[in-house]
């Protein structure tokens, strides 16, 4: 999108159009600025419940991913007249109870009628400048932590498909359900200043605005991705939800793949939805690191490095 402002006009807007960040971030003082971020999309399961808590994990993922802590959010929702007021009920009451174990205030929020239901969250949230966290912030040395696994577009479009088993049904949704809340605290509490979430452009499209934005090149050590249970068997069967080859096509030009197949490299563009955080980490803090994620139930993975030059290389 064309910049309509001229940033050097809001030397208070730290993250705006200029930047490939997804939320905007407004100083109010040296100590404190406000994040603020909007998401919302059309079912990814069939239950009413599962999906407003996986909608609203989603909306506040932006959130932690820049170092910040929500505290307030609008309901954005889109429903059919036919839907009954239980299923619409059930929704909301999945967000608001995923709203409040993150303990977020949902203090309103706008309806629409539309023939496909989406629901989502306005989140708006706290950070102190000098601890913001953006796609630029990437450091020569860095290692690479993904803090979810991948394959939820592959397991969510199986289970469009109805051809998902139910285990890896269930792991999904957990997983999709959970807040990144401990995940950005780590990140805070580690002096990062390059990450990001995992959503639609999948783990090499945020990968690729990270490099890109920091000006520096990636290593990826596929064999350390987590994968959920199902995803390589849905990846082989070729049920990836469309915005995978969008992915794909947009970002491989700037990315090296040694000795992978198709079905694996898919898995890395498909788009995840409430996908973990991946941020750079220096190597001197992993020890301490990973005592502390272990002491804060706190999954993670070293999926790769950050050095000097330029694109991305897979093997």
């Amino acid at each position: 999108m064309k910049n309509i402002y001229n940033p050097a006009d809001y030397p208070d807007l730290l993250v705006g159009l200029d930047s490939p960040d997804d939320a905007a971030v407004w100083r109010l003082s040296d100590e404190q600025a406000i994040v603020i971020t909007t998401d919302f999309f059309t079912p990814v399961v069939d239950t009413p419940y599962e999906y407003g808590a996986i909608a609203a994990a989603n909306s506040l993922s932006d959130v932690y991913a820049m170092g910040g802590k929500p505290f307030l959010a609008l309901n954005v929702a889109a429903l059919p007249d036919h839907l009954s007021v239980e299923v619409s009920s059930e929704i909301l009451r999945g967000g608001a109870e995923k709203a409040r174990e993150a303990g977020v205030v949902i203090a309103g929020g706008h309806t629409v009628r539309d023939k496909e239901p989406k629901y989502g969250l306005v989140a708006i949230g706290f950070v102190n400048p000098k601890q913001l966290i953006n796609k630029s912030g990437l450091r020569d040395g860095d290692l690479l932590v993904l803090t979810k696994p991948l394959g939820m577009g592959v397991t969510t479009t199986a289970i469009k498909q109805e051809k998902a088993q139910e285990p890896h049904m269930q792991e999904a949704i957990d997983w999709m359900s959970r807040l990144n809340k401990t995940a950005g605290q780590l990140a805070v509490e580690f002096g990062v200043r390059g990450g990001t979430d995992i959503t639609g452009f999948g783990f090499l499209g945020h990968a690729s605005e990270m490099a890109e934005a920091s000006g520096m090149a990636l290593s990826i050590n596929y064999s350390a991705i987590p994968l959920l249970n199902g995803a390589r068997k849905y990846a082989e069967m070729g049920i990836f939800p469309g915005g995978a080859f969008d992915n794909k096509g947009h970002f491989e030009k700037t990315i090296t793949f040694a000795d992978l197949d198709e079905p694996a490299q898919m898995l890395l563009f498909d788009p995840q939805t409430s996908g973990g955080l991946l941020f750079g980490l220096g190597q001197e803090k992993l020890d301490e690191f990973t005592r502390r994620a272990a002491e804060l139930e706190q999954p993670f993975a070293v999926v790769g490095n950050v050095h000097a030059g330029a694109g991305i290389k897979v093997q």
